[in-house]
């Protein structure tokens, strides 16, 4: 009984010590995470290249793909929303015009104000201060991260690790997998090998269904904004689309910056209108059909915890937290579900109470 208890204890004080050191070391192990990321979601279609051409060819085949997609982003779709976003910039001193010629008297109509009630002169003067001292301060900024020299030398470090890292455990993954198992424990296999399955199964699901989701909004909104004439259409499409993960915050956020935007260039209602349309529209196609089609509710989580996650992924590891914060998430998830199931069934939970 006290050899079962210490090994429990040891056990139970390495899995705290091991979530210390990954909360300690979370800034260095970030781009090792994403590369983990990257090869689990990759690995499916390199092991159907597996069957037509060696291991190693189709991996080099899926990673060449996936470097000329983020190159073609690079050149095309990055300049293309700095130029949406300069010029939405670009636009604020005229919708500030508007908003105290036009906006802001219908207002103080309205509602019997007295005419220094709204007034926009500070933001005025401290735009006017601040506006052409702008491109100074990016520079500056700039200036001091080349300056440090630390800075610069991390981003590029993650730069070249993430995408090494991820080519060699594309390329090793069944390896890697099989490993792994040798070293279990034998009475542990049979579970650990019944929760890897489903735990596999889930995050394999939801990842790809998942970003299908993401593109599938983001296109929806670019195009749909296109449509009805909104200049940061692709801008606000992309946005809207890359944080469609947490629900309900991708149609927030995207339908803010979409009324903002449209404010600022259109100054009237039927665009206002019609942008909202075209996010009402977009929430029922993903709530309806997206969704229960290509994700169904394979991670289980209440859209409060899910939101927990995600904040409590990016606070612990930054960005990459927050991108691994649900896949985190969809583990634990079936991790819990075994621990209650194993819990319904102990002397425990069905001992009757005392009499």
């Amino acid at each position: 009984m006290k050899s079962v208890l210490r090994r429990r204890l040891l056990l139970g004080t390495a899995g705290v010590a091991a979530i210390v050191l990954l909360c300690l070391l979370g800034p260095v192990l970030t781009p090792f995470f994403g590369a983990a990321l990257l090869a689990y979601i990759a690995d499916p279609l390199v092991g159907r290249l597996q069957r037509l051409m060696p291991r190693s060819w189709a991996t080099a085949l899926v990673f060449f793909g996936l470097s000329l997609l983020a190159l073609l982003m690079l050149l095309f779709a990055i300049p293309a929303l700095q130029h949406q976003l300069v010029n939405l910039l670009q636009r604020l001193p005229r919708f500030i015009d508007w908003l105290e010629q036009a906006a802001l008297p219908w207002l103080q109509l309205r509602l019997d104000l007295p005419t220094d009630t709204l007034s926009l002169a500070a933001v005025r003067t401290w735009m006017q201060g601040h506006w052409a001292q702008a491109g100074s301060y990016a520079a500056q900024g700039l200036g001091q991260l080349v300056s440090s020299g630390f800075g610069l030398i991390g981003i590029l470090i993650n730069l070249v690790l993430v995408p090494v890292v991820t080519f060699y455990l594309l390329r090793d993954w069944p390896l890697l997998v099989r490993q792994i198992d040798e070293l279990l424990p034998r009475r542990w296999q049979p579970a650990v090998r019944q929760f890897a399955g489903e735990a596999d199964h889930v995050l394999g699901g939801f990842l790809h269904g998942q970003l299908l989701v993401m593109a599938s909004q983001g296109t929806f909104y670019a195009l749909a904004l296109t449509l009805v004439g909104l200049d940061q259409a692709l801008l606000i499409g992309f946005v809207a689309g890359m944080v469609t993960f947490v629900p309900y915050l991708g149609g927030v956020i995207g339908i803010t910056l979409a009324l903002v935007a449209g404010l600022i260039q259109f100054h009237d209602w039927p665009h206002i209108l019609a942008i909202g349309g075209v996010f009402a529209v977009g929430q029922l196609l993903e709530s309806l059909l997206l969704t229960p089609l290509l994700i169904g509710d394979r991670l289980g989580l209440h859209p409060v915890a899910v939101i927990f996650a995600v904040m409590a992924g990016g606070q612990l590891f930054g960005f990459f937290g927050v991108l691994l914060a649900l896949p985190v998430s969809a583990v634990l998830v079936v991790l819990l579900r075994h621990a209650l199931a194993r819990y319904r069934d102990s002397e425990w939970y069905e001992q009757p109470p005392p009499c």
